[in-house]
């Protein structure tokens, strides 16, 4: 799995990921807040989400971001929201340019 040798984030509507092949994966900063796994966001035993869409501002930006291991990020949102670890592996895999999601849907 590649990893990111640059995050483009802080204030920006768009999250950009530069990966070690580089690659680009560009996610919208709302987007990515939505995906939160953290347990005020999706219930622990069902796996079901939890947060309402409806409470994450439009606007909503990363304030500061924290690279957990090799493996993955925290994101301070200007929501006030900072847990969850966002995983490369991930965020690679959602990657909805042209080139990453033909494959996938080819796969279907």
């Amino acid at each position: 799995m590649p990893l990111p040798v640059e995050i483009i984030a802080l204030g920006r509507p768009t999250i950009t990921f530069v990966w070690e092949d580089e690659h680009e994966t560009v996610v919208p900063a709302r987007e990515l807040r939505l995906r939160c796994k953290c347990a005020q966001c999706v219930d622990e035993w069902t796996r079901q989400p939890i947060l309402d869409p409806a409470t994450v501002p439009a606007s909503v930006v990363a304030t500061g971001i924290e690279i957990v291991g090799n493996y993955g990020m925290t994101v301070q949102w200007s929501d006030g929201h900072f847990l969850g670890i966002y995983t490369f592996r991930d965020i690679r895999e959602a990657c909805s340019c042209t080139e990453c999601a033909s494959p996938r849907s080819s796969k279907a």
